[in-house]
């Protein structure tokens, strides 16, 4: 029987932390995940958990802690946001490279300038082309179930990747909803020993980690790297069965709402898909065939996938919660506008940039967007194919 309870995102994913209780966890506080580490603290020194707690001086330290962590054959997690993300960035290509199924909960913000701590998905999408994993949810739920997914993808002798599990700062990680919890002697059996075949600890087997790499090794390498990316695809589906089972929830690369028979679509990422759900519903009771597809999984990018789920689809508008500062758009809709094109899809593709720093979606944007495409699709572009929602006059 699960579980019910009322938690924040952060409250929901240090929940998971404990259930898991992986061997160690280095961590540095920065807003809005400072309560992640804080929770963990706490769990530790009321002896629900029994992981090795590591405080350090800088985000920077937090990841190479974990690294070496790993690498010595100890489950390890962490977690940050925007610029402690920043902070991490040459180590962040280390953990990946190195092959550290590390899971990383980042709760989503934005990066400076100017200063800002509200939702925004510059951070983790700033480093998409590092080699981790990235896994993204629209609500606490998601987020806790997300989190109780991660290792069984990474550590896969598969794969092999560390991986970030992402919700939007403030918006999923402070407020409270209502979840369903999982009982830990589900959740145990579930996850699974950590029993790495290679690690630096090993007293049967000499290896070194991180080493330089001349030319004549290094590209088939980083082949290896991309290889096991792509076998990440497989295994997300096929863990996501088995969470199904404990859980009866259901996840894959992506969720379709009410997008079967759309004409309009949009593709949009985190918390502001269920502001966008809200929209759809209300234009579906006008007779708007209308409809929504929620990315989970950035990192592998199942473009072939989405495109095929959007062939019929006569308009597309692709939102993004970060400027990708190309003059063109954002991260995901550079990405899924080369698969439609690929997929040869018919359909007029618009990219949107929105919600920036925290600023709101609300209900009408997301109708306006509808109303826009359909005008597209029966009279053609007219305005510029990148724009901005809800920018002041």
């Amino acid at each position: 029987m699960a579980i019910k309870e009322r938690m924040s995102g952060n409250e929901a994913v240090a929940y998971a932390m404990k259930q898991i209780n992986p061997d160690v966890m280095p961590a540095f506080p920065i807003t809005p995940s400072t309560e992640l580490p804080q929770f963990v603290a706490n769990y530790i020194a009321n002896g629900e958990m029994d992981t090795e707690f590591i405080p350090v001086e800088s985000e920077h330290s937090s990841m190479s802690a974990a690294i070496g962590a790993e690498a010595a054959g100890a489950r390890t997690m962490t977690a940050t946001s925007s610029c402690g993300l920043a902070l991490m960035w040459e180590v962040l290509y280390v953990a990946a490279s190195n092959r550290l199924p590390i899971a990383m909960a980042v709760v989503n913000r934005a990066l400076s300038g100017p200063i800002n701590i509200n939702a925004e998905h510059s951070d983790s999408m700033g480093a998409r082309d590092s080699g981790w994993l990235q896994i993204y949810a629209e609500n606490n739920q998601e987020a806790y179930d997300n989190f109780l997914q991660a290792y069984r993808i990474a550590e896969h002798k598969n794969v092999k990747l560390p991986i970030m599990i992402c919700q939007d700062g403030f918006i999923t990680s402070h407020a409270v909803e209502n979840i369903e919890l999982i009982e830990d002697e589900l959740v145990k059996p579930f996850v699974g020993e950590y029993n790495p075949e290679h690690y630096l600890l090993n007293p049967e087997e000499k290896m070194s980690v991180g080493p330089y790499a001349v030319s004549n090794y290094c590209m088939e390498a980083k082949k290896a790297q991309a290889v096991a990316m792509e076998n990440a695809k497989e295994v997300i589906l096929d863990v996501a069965k088995e969470f199904e089972q404990i859980s009866g929830r259901k996840y894959g690369f992506f969720e379709e709402y009410r997008l079967d028979d759309a004409d309009y679509a949009i593709v949009a990422i985190g918390s502001a898909c269920g502001t966008i759900k809200d929209a759809v519903d209300e234009l579906r009771e006008q007779g708007m065939k209308v409809g929504l597809l929620k990315v989970r999984v950035f990192r592998p990018f199942p473009g072939e996938e989405m495109a095929e789920a959007l062939r019929h689809v006569k308009s597309i508008a692709i939102m993004d919660r970060c400027e990708g500062y190309n003059a063109n758009g954002g991260p995901l809709g550079a990405e899924l506008t080369a698969a439609l094109y690929r997929a040869k899809c018919n359909a007029e593709v618009i990219n949107l940039v929105y919600g920036l720093s925290g600023r709101d979606l609300r209900v009408q944007d997301a109708k306006a967007i509808y109303e826009d495409l359909a005008d597209i699709a029966a009279n053609g572009l007219k305005d510029s194919h990148y724009r901005y929602i809800g920018l002041r006059e």
